[in-house]
């Protein structure tokens, strides 16, 4: 199994005709998502890349039936797209693009509670790579070709480290069910917590991969959920060790802001939860490789041996 995306999920594109859109289309088309069409204001009733283009996201959720949307809307109506997708009847919607002000977003998270938690849209990002089920389907920007298809899930605030962790883990021999980018702004859809749930859920993921950053409480929160729920082992990353206190660093929620956001606090934090942490980004394949053997080593070590069959004694009565 996967989380989110699989081979059967039937995915539009909002901003489906412009330059970003079309050059990832094209991409997640040849990996083999089932990419069914795409939003374009004004341009409903046109093909693009040989797929229908609607005018709204409901029009092309009637058509299609289509329950997920990648957004590739430029950042100040990404926005207005997340909540078209929420009102089309869209079930997950991935916003790759950055730049989002933050006030928009703090008005996309009070719309989307107003539906009732089963009927909710489950958002990814933005500013983030995506989604992608190794050898299934894929929504975003991430060069597939470096995924193996696996047993381990990944969650991940960077989505070039989360590239790096795919191509360690490959060389390795170890795979992926799921890779998620929840995204580096300070408010995204949704966070470490609610993916480690998920995988939590998932019979075919064995292991998961958790890369977060410095700046805000996430990472700390899902640790602290990992101690006292998860069954299965989870390997954690902080980046930005060495980042100086009240410094960007690249994403828009990077930032040490308060007690408890910087990247060594955060990793005492995962260790004291009992997560296994990398120590550098060049580890995270190692690391999850060496958790992996130690539970595969426990496993066998706790099943009950078989008796060996008793000799039977010598028939002297011939």
């Amino acid at each position: 199994m996967s989380i989110l995306i699989d081979e059967h999920t039937r995915i539009i594109l909002q901003g489906f005709t412009g330059d970003k859109a079309t050059f990832h289309a094209r991409e997640m088309i040849a990996y083999g998502a089932s990419v069914v069409g795409g939003v374009t204001p004004g341009k409903g009733g046109s093909t693009h890349l040989g797929l229908p283009v609607f005018n709204t996201v409901k029009d092309a959720v009637r058509v299609t039936g289509a329950t997920a949307s990648g957004i590739f809307v430029p950042g100040p109506f990404t926005g207005d797209a997340i909540m078209e997708a929420a009102d089309g009847g869209i079930r997950l919607a991935v916003a790759i693009t950055d730049g989002i002000p933050a006030q928009d977003m703090m008005r996309v998270k009070r719309y989307l509670r107003r539906y009732p938690r089963e009927k909710r849209t489950t958002l990814i990002g933005p500013n983030c790579a995506g989604v992608i089920s190794p050898g299934k389907s894929m929504i975003g920007i991430m060069p597939g070709h470096i995924y193996k298809r696996g047993r381990v899930g990944v969650v991940t605030r960077s989505g070039t480290l989360g590239y790096e962790a795919a191509a360690q883990m490959a060389v390795l021999g170890i795979g992926i069910t799921t890779s998620v980018g929840i995204g580096g702004d300070p408010i995204n859809g949704s966070s470490f917590l609610d993916m480690l749930q998920l995988f939590e859920q998932d019979p075919e993921t064995d292991a998961v991969l958790m890369i977060g950053e410095i700046g805000g409480p996430q990472e700390a929160e899902a640790a602290v959920w990992v101690a006292a729920n998860a069954s299965k082992p989870v390997v954690g990353y902080v980046a930005g060790l060495s980042a100086p206190a009240g410094r960007r660093m690249g994403h828009a929620g990077a930032i040490i802001s308060a007690f408890g956001d910087s990247a060594a606090e955060k990793a005492e934090i995962m260790r004291n939860s009992g997560l296994e942490v990398a120590t550098s980004p060049s580890e995270l394949g190692a690391t999850m490789h060496r958790v992996l053997t130690r539970s595969v080593s426990r496993s066998a070590a706790s099943k009950p041996q078989q008796a060996a069959p008793a000799h039977q004694a010598p028939d002297i009565s011939r």
